[in-house]
């Protein structure tokens, strides 16, 4: 099937590593063009690299509130266009919602919450009709995940802000949709692994919670990933779509 991503151009923030990288792997693969950023210059060229001549990259932090503006200017000065946006930060520190200090609320609010609404308004002011952005959140959106409060408490606000922006910019043709990973083998599930003292053991019992029985790969979150954003998936906008091997109870 022909996604019709061929020369479309996307900005993929959180996007060196894990499922923001494997989104820009399944985009290029497909003909895209894509921007992506992160904090460390050495991570975001090394992933420029291997992405090859469809990629640029970006060094910038979702908490400086240029960063969305810096996206947007790089992806029209290298690649002439914007065509959408996966959104994605890494998962705040560890620990119940009881547990966890003012200060560690505050930063978690102003980096998963604010920092991904603001590059949403942003990104989506700069598109036409036709344009996607696509929020990486959690399973912890739809039901909590024991000792990751500070994820409990916001991924389902910023599920509400998607469905309330894709209301808003559903007239004018631009699409929101939020994705809720769920046991992905990526680097934040290997460090929650390790923190319970026996990794290996842990991740045994996640795959066991997962009805086919085993941990996702990256890649297979990137391909949907890739999906929702092209004009492929033109009619799907306002709802959120796990990808977690079945893992989420609700109907």
């Amino acid at each position: 099937m022909d996604l019709g991503l061929a020369d479309r151009v996307y900005v993929l923030t959180g996007a060196s590593r894990g499922l923001g990288y494997a989104t820009a792997q399944a985009l290029v693969a497909d003909g895209a063009k894509v921007v992506i950023s992160a904090r460390s210059r050495a991570a975001v060229d090394a992933a420029v690299a291997a992405l090859g001549d469809g990629a640029a990259g970006v060094v910038a932090d979702l908490t400086e509130p240029g960063t969305a503006e810096l996206l947007i200017g790089t992806a029209r000065e290298r690649f002439g266009r914007l065509d959408g946006a996966l959104i994605s930060v890494g998962g705040p520190a560890r620990g119940t919602a009881a547990e966890v200090t003012d200060e560690q609320w505050r930063e978690a609010f102003e980096t998963v919450f604010l920092g991904t609404v603001r590059a949403a308004r942003t990104i989506a002011a700069a598109l036409t009709e036709g344009g996607a952005i696509g929020l990486v959140l959690s399973t912890s959106a739809r039901t909590p995940i024991a000792g990751l409060g500070l994820s409990n408490g916001l991924r389902p606000g910023l599920a509400g802000a998607a469905k309330d922006m894709a209301d808003q910019y559903g007239p004018r043709g631009i699409r929101v949709v939020s994705l809720l990973p769920g046991r992905v083998l990526t680097d934040r599930n290997r460090e929650l692994f390790a923190a319970t003292g026996d990794a290996e053991a842990a991740a045994e019992a996640a795959a066991a919670s997962v009805p086919l029985g085993r941990l996702g790969e990256p890649a297979e979150f990137g391909k949907v990933a890739a999906f929702v954003l092209s004009p492929a998936a033109g009619y799907l906008t306002g709802l959120m779509i796990p990808v977690d091997g079945g893992a989420l109870r609700a109907l």
